[in-house]
């Protein structure tokens, strides 16, 4: 029996999470820079009954990318994907999360549409970040969704003096990632296949206890205290909305990044977080 193979990439919380929720009765192939992070997690899964690859891969490498995406077209064609990877700014410097959460993700999008079954679908996690910074012009929106992967990090927006600092670069990396998935949802669409985002907010995994403990910890607890919620969301709760963009449920969704923030850019613009 042939397998429908599902690409996850990030061995992190939120993307076994999903894996978890809809990965059962396929072979996933799951991709990590850090390899022994990556088997441990494919251990934890397959022992829990799951069947499932750890391949080391760098998500800022377009031969990597590819490399990894040739990797898990060996056991079949390409249905799902998932894409969990990327860097906090807490734990890395502007080019690193320039060249990861940004072009890596652009890449991936790209690079994986040229291959994706009919009927198939993917998510890739992008944040809340996303939403709370000034408005481009529709210009730059244009420039982040449609430019060549290749030339991306050269567009004015994204010259190192036009990027005040960490922060400032995550949120345009995110900014990105919804206008590549509304561009990619075009071409996903011409093979038949739908692929979506999900914005979370502070969801409880290592790299956001990184964030709690880093220099803008006292910001991010002050977040998720006055948001509506009250309190950071789970992973779990991310893979739900996940099951639904990735399932059937989901067919008519495609191009749309799903904000689950437990209330925080609302109560940003019109609540107590208001700057």
């Amino acid at each position: 029996m042939t397998q429908e193979v599902m690409l996850v990439t990030g061995a992190g919380q939120i993307s076994m999470a999903i894996a978890r929720r809809t990965g059962f009765g396929k072979k996933i192939v799951l991709g990590d820079k850090n390899p022994d992070n990556c088997k441990a997690i494919a251990d934890i899964m397959n022992k829990a009954g799951f069947d499932v690859e750890p391949v080391t891969m760098d998500l800022s490498s377009k031969d990597s990318i590819i490399k990894f995406i040739a990797k898990a077209s060996e056991f079949g064609e390409i249905k799902y994907l998932v894409n969990g990877a990327g860097v906090s700014p807490s734990q890395a410097s502007v080019e690193t999360i320039l060249k990861v959460d940004l072009y890596g993700t652009a890449v991936l999008l790209e690079e994986v549409g040229k291959v994706i079954a009919k009927g198939g679908s993917g998510v890739t996690i992008s944040s809340q970040s996303g939403f709370r910074m000034p408005q481009l012009t529709p210009q730059q929106d244009r420039e982040l969704a449609t430019t060549d992967p290749s030339e991306l990090l050269s567009i004015d927006v994204l010259k190192k003096e036009n990027i005040r600092d960490t922060l400032h670069a995550y949120q345009l990396a995110k900014r990105c990632n919804e206008k590549r998935v509304m561009y990619e949802a075009v071409r996903w669409g011409e093979r038949g296949a739908r692929i979506n985002a999900i914005a979370p907010g502070i969801i409880v995994t290592p790299l956001a206890i990184d964030e709690f403990n880093g220099p803008r910890g006292d910001f991010y607890k002050n977040m998720f205290r006055k948001c509506p919620a009250g309190r950071p969301g789970t992973a779990d709760e991310i893979a739900t909305i996940a099951k639904l963009l990735l399932g059937d449920e989901g067919a008519f969704i495609t191009g749309s990044t799903f904000l689950a923030d437990g209330g925080a850019t609302a109560s940003y613009y019109y609540g107590p977080l208001q700057p």
